[in-house]
């Protein structure tokens, strides 16, 4: 069974999103942003990152992985 380049890719990405989720690079700093700590406008600011790239994957991407390749729906 070869994986395709594209699963490597989502996979990658998929990594990436969950390493960077957290702000370690934040942590201790105190810096204050609107009234709020920067790490909460980091998660907010990630979040907004996450839902565009899931969107992308369900768009493009679904099913990569999952489903064998000229199935049904491909």
């Amino acid at each position: 069974m070869s994986v395709s380049k594209e699963t490597l890719l989502w996979t990658g990405v998929a990594f990436v999103l969950a390493a960077l989720a957290v702000p370690w690079f934040l942590w201790g700093s105190s810096r204050v942003v609107a009234g709020l700590p920067v790490w909460v406008w980091w998660h907010v600011g990630w979040l907004a990152v996450t839902a565009v790239v899931f969107a992308a994957f369900a768009r493009t991407a679904w099913g990569v992985g999952v489903e064998p390749r000229g199935g049904a729906d491909g």
